[in-house]
């Protein structure tokens, strides 16, 4: 979304910017965009799970039940989507 600054006319660009969020993020591994994943492990950044939930991955998905929600999304997904998102 870009706005103009009143008296200025210098257009400003904003960005969505990602905030981990509370919730069950520690008890269920949630799909995520791949390219998102490695950044996020990479830098530390937050990453947003096909179900919305928005946190900072650390921990070995393996160790947790797959969020059902995301598993729901990823089921009705189209081959190609999102470039196959990874389970974190």
């Amino acid at each position: 979304m870009t706005q103009t600054l009143p008296d200025s006319g210098t257009a400003v660009l904003e960005r969505e910017e990602l905030r981990p969020d509370g919730g069950d993020h520690d008890r269920f591994s949630h799909f995520v965009p791949k390219a998102k994943l490695m950044e996020a492990l990479v830098n530390g950044t937050p990453v947003q799970a096909l179900c919305g939930k928005v946190w900072i991955p650390f921990h070995n998905p393996d160790r947790y039940p797959t969020c059902p929600v995301c598993q729901e999304i990823w089921e009705h997904m189209l081959p190609g989507d999102d470039k196959g998102p990874d389970r974190v």
